[in-house]
């Protein structure tokens, strides 16, 4: 329970804000006599923490809300533990009333592989400074960014301009039609952002309308040449029908795509060279021209790189 009212947590805070997930059941105290124990288990779960605990209460001691102000006070208190503040607490328990406690730590790492297991659906490395938007809404520039250039950082800069929201880059760490990341290429990918200084958000999600679902609200910054993909029924199994009802989809969850020109194969293309169904018209927003053309890419730096 906790773990998922954790996930919950990520996708509902900006970038970079703590958040900590609660798991509370039990078995209190009714107006009919109980069979079995009365009793009350709690967790918390913060990025690097997992902590279990549970209660089991003498029966016949306290009424249904004394039992609920006891366990609401071991609830307050792992809270206060979890958010790291000093909490005092004096248990209204006697000896036999004895919690029964677990805590595990993560490192990095570990959290990287709980990501990569579908265990949690993200991590935020929360890199950029200054003063964030006064906004719940994300812009997000998705993309494998090996490496980052100057046209990824260009473009996410126009598109804030024209959007209003929360910059972020975003890596799927799981790819649609190749391996996964590893946890040591993760890591090396997010050492450019914190170079460059900027946040950037691993997730497990390798298609938008799935991202759509992990950050509804959000703008995502594209090129033209994905634009085409997704408005293309080749890739919804020929289905023109269904490519609609999936984009409309992340039109109904408050998303839109920003549409920055590519040079496919020699051809500069911008949003309005596209054949954009009606039904699709506004979700798509042009990022003109004239505010960003860079005629660079990764495929290339990594050529003469020789990577």
């Amino acid at each position: 329970m906790a773990l998922l009212a954790y996930n919950r947590a990520l996708k509902l805070s900006k970038p970079g804000l703590s958040v900590v997930g609660v798991g509370f059941t039990g078995s209190l105290a009714s107006t009919r006599p109980k069979q079995g124990d009365h009793r009350f288990y709690f967790s918390t779960r913060t990025s690097d923490r997992l902590w279990v605990s549970s209660v089991t209460l003498s029966k016949g001691l306290r009424t249904r809300e004394q039992e609920d102000k006891v366990s609401s006070h071991f609830l307050l208190k792992a809270i206060a533990d979890a958010c790291k503040v000093s909490a005092t607490f004096h248990p209204d328990v006697n000896e036999t009333e004895v919690p029964d406690e677990c805590e595990k730590l993560f490192d990095e790492d570990e959290e990287l592989q709980q990501l990569l297991n579908g265990e949690i659906c993200m991590k935020v490395y929360p890199f950029s400074e200054g003063h964030a938007p006064n906004s719940e809404r994300k812009i997000i520039l998705s993309g494998s960014f090996n490496p980052l250039h100057d046209g990824h950082l260009k473009l996410l800069e126009v598109a804030t301009r024209i959007s209003e929201g929360v910059p972020c880059f975003e890596i799927s760490a799981i790819n649609a039609d190749k391996p996964p990341l590893t946890v040591p290429q993760i890591k090396e990918r997010v050492e450019q952002f914190e170079r460059a200084g900027k946040t950037v958000i691993i997730s497990n999600q390798p298609y938008f309308y799935k991202k759509a679902e992990l950050f509804p609200g959000s703008a995502f910054v594209i090129g033209a040449d994905t634009a085409a993909r997704l408005v293309n029924p080749k890739y919804y199994g020929g289905d023109h029908n269904k490519m609609l009802e999936i984009l409309i989809g992340c039109k109904e969850i408050g998303c839109t795509f920003l549409v920055g020109g590519r040079n496919v194969d020699g051809l500069f293309q911008v949003l309005e060279d596209l054949d954009i169904p009606p039904e699709l018209q506004d979700l798509f927003i042009s990022i003109p021209e004239e505010k960003f053309r860079m005629d660079i890419s990764s495929t290339e730096i990594r050529r003469k790189l020789g990577m």
